[in-house]
């Protein structure tokens, strides 16, 4: 009986789970959306940039696979110190992921957005281990995450070489 109920989908822990994720990603908007047209509009950007059409779908995407994989992971919690410590990389991770656009399109600071990008890469590397110690399928969900993160930290890179 355990396992046919861990099977199940519990729907209602799984839409708070990804409006969490998307909650973020809606906060962050509110930094990000009055910057593209002025100020980010204004920078010198590599050749490898996205036209900004392309980035709420894919944030939207990233944001639904996080948060079925952290309910994939909340299904099978338990009261243990790595349940714990797992719980506390995705909260970090998530407060990077929002301080990012905080820092880069509300603050300017291209160099401080690097720092906090290169916090958030690790932050998901972790996630990706930590939320493999309890769902292989909640960690691979992650990584699709961790390679959007990845060319976002060379577009910052770069922006940030640009625009020095």
């Amino acid at each position: 009986m355990e396992n046919y109920h861990s099977k199940r989908i519990q729907y209602f822990p799984l839409i708070i789970s990804i409006l969490i994720t998307l909650a973020i990603g809606i906060g962050a908007s509110f930094f990000t959306r009055p910057e593209i047209s002025g100020w980010f509009a204004t920078l010198k950007k590599p050749s490898f940039n996205p036209p900004n059409w392309i980035f709420a779908p894919v944030w939207t995407t990233l944001y639904i696979l996080i948060g079925i994989s952290a309910y994939l992971v909340w299904k099978l919690r338990d009261s243990s110190g790595t349940f714990k410590l797992t719980v506390t990389i995705y909260v970090v991770q998530l407060l990077l992921n929002f301080s990012w656009s905080l820092v880069f399109f509300r603050m300017h600071e291209l160099f401080g957005a690097l720092i906090v990008i290169k916090l958030l890469w690790l932050t998901i590397l972790a996630n990706i281990i930590y939320f493999g110690k309890f769902s292989k399928p909640a960690s691979w969900l992650m990584v699709p995450y961790l390679l959007w993160v990845s060319f976002a930290t060379m577009l910052n890179f770069s922006i940030y070489l640009l625009n020095r």
